[in-house]
């Protein structure tokens, strides 16, 4: 049962970054969370570096603003491939899960190609029955990503 919670949660996460509705992914976290993007090299050196880095709610509501608003870049889109969630552990009411993800990416004008592999690092809370993050860290699997990551991962 609740494997497959996460594994819903997942999807929603997925499919909101994927269908464009950026606006929502923000509500799938605690008003305090962190969600980061860092390369597997340095997340095993525990380097605080990393490509994306929000520590709270606000935080990535400003960042969705500045991508409606501010930010120029080509037009683009995700699909994403998340793999079943593994439940590392459940310690007071923190819930700790890996997750494999692919994400592909489609520039308006050219095919698609595979723009990220890695892991999703979570700890889940409940909060009034429903799953959030406290924290998601987007581990990639490569250092070389060719582009500035505008949209979350």
């Amino acid at each position: 049962m609740l494997l497959a919670r996460i594994d819903d949660l997942n999807r929603c996460y997925g499919h909101m970054i994927d269908d464009g509705e950026f606006e929502y992914w923000p509500g799938l976290f605690i008003e305090e969370g962190l969600y980061k993007i860092t390369t597997r090299w340095n997340h095993e050196r525990n380097m605080p570096a990393g490509l994306m880095l929000c520590d709270s709610r606000a935080m990535m509501e400003d960042r969705i603003s500045a991508l409606r608003t501010a930010n120029i870049y080509e037009p683009q889109s995700y699909r994403h491939l998340i793999d079943p969630p593994l439940l590392i552990e459940v310690p007071n009411g923190v819930i700790s899960v890996q997750t494999s993800f692919v994400v592909f990416r489609t520039m308006q004008s050219e095919a698609p190609e595979i723009f990220n592999t890695g892991k999703y690092l979570d700890k889940l809370v409940e909060v009034d029955g429903a799953l959030k993050f406290k924290e998601r860290i987007v581990v990639c699997d490569s250092e070389r990503i060719d582009t500035m990551i505008v949209i979350p991962l």
